[in-house]
């Protein structure tokens, strides 16, 4: 714990009174993981899935007001600098971030409901939807009902796809289950049985991509979005044959935040959403660590 002053705003910024904070593998990684460095502005407060309220604004901002409630999206579109990263996240009381990153948090949301969205929401509906085209009816297959994956099943649920999930864990086979997926695997090779069109990896453990490949139907698309192991080798057999689409994502936009929340809206969306307080941070992230956490941790103030 560090005391610092508070934050105030550049002419484009406004300050944030952090009332939700998500707690990531990424943020496991950049602790433990010295491949993470080269990417982090250290010292740094972590904290990446963030939603509040706003305390103050700068001279140039317009369309915000102190006291609107907000989600933050992760990364600066036109920096590129993610808060937790390359600038202080919300891992504390208060936070500045540029206004171009705020997303407008419905009333019928909750701050949990609201920070959970600006990272595992929003990088579980960019590859679902925007990178995937999933749709009405498509066949969707997908790896790991963890914290992104059980957004990507529930909004693929809601939007009318028929959804096979693959996880080795029994208690997130049984929770895809209660939610009402009927083609429930503990291995990613049996989705073949199901012909997806789509498979979305929010594993990415080397293994369930190579597997995810020859699963999916002929002229399908896989989506790799969990980091797991950063190498791999893939049998370009099945790639080449089936004329797979193999694409990568990372994170999302604003505007795909926005959706996630509108999906909140509807009153269906039931990802694990587990709340702990900040003071109890660094205890989450070692449960984060040793795999002690199914779904998504969420400190609360």
């Amino acid at each position: 714990m560090v005391d610092l002053s508070d934050p105030e705003p550049a002419d484009d910024e406004v300050v944030i009174e952090v009332k939700a904070a998500g707690l990531c593998h990424t943020d496991v990684g950049i602790l433990h993981d010295p491949a993470w460095m080269p990417l982090i502005s250290a010292p740094v407060i972590l904290g990446h899935e963030n939603a509040g309220i706003i305390r103050s604004v700068g001279a140039a901002v317009s369309g915000f007001k102190v006291g609107d409630r907000v989600g933050v999206s992760p990364q600066d579109s036109v920096t590129g600098k993610t808060v937790g990263a390359q600038r202080n996240g919300g891992y504390a009381d208060l936070m500045a971030v540029p206004a171009r990153q705020l997303v407008p948090l419905p009333d019928e949301v909750s701050f949990e409901q609201g920070a959970a969205a600006t990272d595992a929401g929003m990088s579980s509906y960019h590859p679902l939807f925007v990178v995937g085209g999933a749709k009405k009816g498509m066949t969707v297959g997908i790896i790991g009902a963890g914290g992104l994956g059980q957004f990507a099943i529930n909004m693929a649920l809601i939007a009318g796809c028929h959804v096979c999930v693959a996880d080795t864990s029994p208690k997130a086979r049984e929770w895809a289950r209660d939610l009402g997926v009927d083609d429930v695997h503990e291995q990613v090779a049996d989705l073949h049985a199901d012909k997806p069109e789509l498979i979305v990896d929010f594993a990415g453990f080397g293994a369930t991509t190579n597997d995810a490949i020859a699963a999916v139907r002929d002229g399908g698309t896989v989506v790799l979005v969990g980091m797991g192991r950063l190498q791999t080798t893939i049998d370009t057999r099945p790639l080449i044959l089936g004329n797979i689409a193999l694409r990568g994502n990372s994170g999302g936009t604003p505007e795909d935040i926005a959706n996630v929340y509108r999906f909140f809206q509807t009153g269906k969306m039931k990802p694990s959403l587990f709340d702990t307080t900040f003071d109890r941070i660094p205890e989450g992230l070692e449960q984060l660590r040793n795999g002690g956490v199914t779904g998504r941790l969420i400190a609360l103030r």
